[in-house]
């Protein structure tokens, strides 16, 4: 059977980006736990509409291959971000089913910075800046 990086690209992008947009569009209704939480931590609560820039935007730039390795980069730091600011408290906890209970979020923080190593494959909008 021949390898198709490209479509195998593809697919993770629209896996990995697509249910992220899940949660994106779960927090258009209203951002106030997330503010709350930025304002325990200190920070301004105006960052929690970064959650949009995370959550939705650069996952669609993702999916349509636009811009990938930026968006790529700007989801993995907004993972980070929600790793250090919503679950430092359980990263080497484990689940009742026996993995991580921050397994999740890794898989979307390093499947998202995997697009920054490999960018988008060819089934992707494209241009012609090294930081497609």
């Amino acid at each position: 059977m021949k390898k198709d990086i490209d479509f195998g690209l593809f697919l993770l992008r629209i896996i990995i980006a697509g249910l992220m947009l899940f949660h994106g569009i779960a927090k258009l209704n209203s951002l106030t736990a997330i503010e709350n939480m930025l304002a325990e931590a200190g920070l301004p609560s105006i960052m929690a509409y970064g959650v949009y820039v995370t959550e939705l935007i650069a996952p669609i730039l993702i999916i349509i291959g636009f811009r990938i390795r930026i968006a790529s980069l700007v989801f993995f730091l907004g993972m980070v971000a929600a790793l250090i600011l919503a679950h430092s408290d359980h990263i080497f906890s484990i689940s009742k089913t026996g993995g991580l209970e921050i397994e999740l979020l890794l898989l979307y923080a390093f499947g998202g910075l995997v697009f920054f190593f490999t960018g988008s494959g060819s089934y992707a909008v494209s241009t012609s800046n090294k930081w497609d």
